[in-house]
């Protein structure tokens, strides 16, 4: 499913977060920064771009899992050379096939 995300992700070389998506990731779907974070250092991860959301930058998504082993989706931009959550959800059952067969 990578469409050269994943090369996209090698060249980052950290995180740049807004307290407001931080905070909306917590309130609404208990995701913390930390566990976004952990996402992009685990594997499995898939990664692709988001065509879709991809209207004032390009936006990405994310099929990863924490290092406590919870499945989150991601959707994040690349901004420089960090990497960007914009949020951050559980992943629902058709996403966590899609992540399974990676």
């Amino acid at each position: 499913m990578s469409d050269g995300a994943i090369d996209r992700l090698r060249a980052c070389t950290g995180f740049q977060w807004d307290a407001g998506n931080r905070e909306k990731n917590w309130i609404k779907h208990r995701v913390a920064a930390g566990e976004c974070e952990q996402v992009f250092f685990n594997q499995p991860l898939v990664a692709a771009t988001d065509e879709k959301h991809s209207k004032s930058e390009e936006r990405f998504f994310a099929l990863g899992q924490t290092n406590q082993g919870r499945l989150l989706f991601v959707v994040y931009a690349i901004r420089g050379k960090l990497i960007r959550v914009i949020s951050a959800r559980g992943m629902n059952e058709a996403e966590r096939e899609v992540y399974e067969l990676s």
